[in-house]
């Protein structure tokens, strides 16, 4: 787990002041790697790399950038979990460390290209390869570790942060489209990014750098083959040997190895896991956060029995809005741009909890997308399923529950209610693109307080519906329709937030469900073993219930990590606020109208997103638009030095 950085002159050009333009890099990315930092050049100066380390595998001789005796070098970012396995397979390949990082260069050189299919694991990596004389990279199948990149006349520059990457841009500007997949989602759906000219080498990708090119391809697809062959034993039988297996895998370390446990169903899962299989005989260590603002807002109880359970020592934070005060600038920093809601701000405290006692964690983010725990699904199938009672079409492949069956599970939509009201409001009973869109469509909320006319002709849902009814899933399921288009455009986020809130402490996170054997088996069971009866996540909480107490088995309320945003806003943070919107740049925004955006910052319901969206897009502007000029200085300085 580190930070990556490199530049590459696509023409073989020599590139000026290279190692110090490295280093620069170094400098800004010093929090993702205490442990180290190195840089390379290739004796032609057309190519560099730069590498910050937190040493987790092989903490005395696995420094990057690393060659070998063939010529290449590798810049890598990441855990390879089989590098044991991949190790005895290349047999007489002459090791001279016992790190990972050289396990994906003996691979490269067996298999080529072909090495990122026998990596079982989270990596973002580039390798030069001295003999074919060009650059290789690849990023990790689910996008756990991030790829970063822009081009600069023939420069090519890679980092494993978006901010690394501005001092050589022409200048910093904001990506209009971007922007609107923003707005209507909160996060972006493709490969750009908030910044004009940065894009993200996508998940389960590969590239080639070399002669004048960056040819970009996919190496991995998850495909939703449906097996309607198996009983639900099966399925249970294999999903538990699976699960076990991938929690065995992400404890692989060369230090302690510590959990979040969230009260949630998917950390306390591997949380529990990771505990019976530590035979190291320390107690495992979990930690949590809460906001002391009641039941709503504090799920540590559902910690507390997990912990107990589990025979964990659990470390609590209990998380104010002083902290909010104190840290949401840093968040917004570390984060490179606003991303996937409010819960960056509990996680970077949850996060720095940790590291003051381990370099590793273990996290349950996935479980969600890949087994259809968000609540929305069963907001979504409600409607279809009293379409389908109308229609007389309940027996068709769209419905996986009868109407009937899913009542008892509708007390979930409790704290829904205003989403349940916007949703109905309009739309009912359209095609199921449609209505997801609708769904999770939040930009209704933002009439007065954009300029939409500002934004141009662009529509979001036209690259979600490429998404949502993608080849790769059957047209029959709206359930496998929903979770895919979260598992390709809201897990990315989500992987952005993990990475940047535990990388600004140097905290490696690890997310075992995130385990390609374990994702591709999930994905061929058909939705009524996943969805059954309107349960969420029924396989997973009634395959691995000996995991979890049964407080939490029995949860009916779980929100993910509601902050309290809203109900600060009205009372304690409501001038910090209103400062932020006051500044005289946040008066002057080209694409937002700030009158109104003050005029509606007291209004939001309780679990509302609009303050968290604006609030952060302007805080991310005040970051590196207004202080532009100062990513601009720093590489001058390194030039005028060098």
């Amino acid at each position: 787990m580190c930070g990556i950085a490199g530049i590459v002159n696509l023409r073989a050009g020599e590139i000026p002041a290279l190692t110090a333009s490295l280093e620069l890099m170094n400098t800004i990315q010093a929090h993702r790697g205490p442990d180290g930092h190195r840089t390379w050049a290739h004796s032609a100066r057309h190519t560099g790399f730069a590498h910050r380390r937190l040493s987790i595998i092989d903490i005395e001789s696995g420094a990057q950038p690393m060659t070998n005796e063939a010529g290449n070098t590798i810049c890598y970012n990441g855990e390879i979990y089989n590098y044991l396995e991949i190790k005895k397979e290349l047999g007489s390949y002459a090791f001279k460390t016992s790190s990972d990082t050289e396990v994906i260069l003996a691979a490269y050189e067996r298999w080529g290209e072909d090495c990122v299919n026998h990596l079982r694991g989270m990596f973002a990596f580039a390798i030069w390869d001295e003999k074919k004389g060009h650059v290789f990279c690849a990023r990790d199948r689910f996008g756990i570790k991030p790829f970063y990149y822009c081009q600069a006349g023939d420069n090519f520059y890679f980092a494993s942060e978006a901010k690394t990457l501005l001092p050589f841009l022409p200048e910093i500007k904001t990506n209009k489209n971007a922007l609107k997949e923003y707005l209507f989602f909160q996060l972006c759906i493709g490969d750009s990014t908030l910044f004009e000219g940065v894009r993200e080498l996508p998940p389960a990708h590969k590239a080639i750098l070399k002669g004048g090119q960056v040819k970009i391809a996919r190496y991995w697809e998850v495909y939703y083959h449906l097996d309607f062959d198996h009983t639900p034993k099966y399925f249970s039988e294999k999903l538990h040997e699976l699960i076990y297996d991938s929690v065995k895998m992400h404890t692989r370390s060369d230090v302690p190895v510590g959990s979040y446990v969230s009260g949630g169903i998917d950390s306390g899962i591997i949380a529990s896991i990771a505990s019976k299989l530590d035979h190291s005989g320390e107690q495992q260590m979990g930690f949590t956060g809460k906001f002391s603002l009641g039941e709503l807002y504090d799920e540590s109880a559902y910690a507390r029995k997990l912990a107990e359970k589990a025979n964990m020592q659990l470390f609590e934070v209990d998380i104010t809005s002083n902290d909010f005060i104190d840290s949401i600038r840093k968040v917004i920093y570390h984060l490179d741009y606003p991303v996937a809601g409010p819960g960056s701000f509990p996680q970077f405290h949850v996060s720095k909890l940790a590291a003051k006692q381990r370099k590793v964690v273990l996290g349950g983010q996935g479980g969600d997308e890949i087994f259809g725990g968000y609540t929305r699904y069963l907001i979504a199938y409600f409607e279809q399923c009293i379409k389908g009672a109308i229609d007389n079409t309940l027996t068709g492949g769209n419905f996986v529950v009868t109407y009937e069956s899913i009542i008892p599970n509708l007390v979930s939509l409790k704290n829904y209610k205003p989403l349940l009201k916007e949703f109905f409001r309009e739309g009912l009973f359209e095609a199921i693109d449609q209505r997801y869109f609708r769904l999770i469509n939040r930009a209704p909320d933002m009439k007065g307080e954009i300029r939409w006319e500002e934004l141009g002709d662009y529509s979001p849902f036209e690259t979600f519906a490429g998404i949502f009814n993608g080849d790769n899933v059957g047209k029959e399921s709206y359930f496998d329709k929903m979770t895919h288009f979260d598992f390709k455009t809201l897990l990315p986020a989500l992987l952005q937030v993990e990475d940047r809130m535990s990388m600004a402490h140097g905290l490696e996170s690890r997310v075992p469900f995130l385990d390609h054997p374990l994702v591709e088996f999930a994905a061929t069971m058909p939705a009524d073993i996943k969805f059954k009866d309107g349960t969420l996540k029924k396989i997973l909480t009634s395959t691995m219930k000996e995991e979890l107490p049964q407080e939490i088995l029995d949860r009916k309320d779980k929100m993910g990590f509601p902050v309290p945003l809203n109900d600060w806003m009205k009372k304690e943070l409501k001038p910090f606020i209103f400062d932020i919107f006051a500044s005289q740049n946040a008066k002057h925004r080209p694409y937002f109208n700030n009158a109104e955006i003050m005029k509606g910052l007291e209004v939001e319901n309780q679990f509302g997103r609009k303050i968290w969206g604006l609030l952060s897009l302007e805080l991310w502007q005040q970051e590196f638009h207004d202080q532009s000029a100062k990513y601009k200085k720093l590489l001058n300085q390194t030039l005028l030095t060098n």
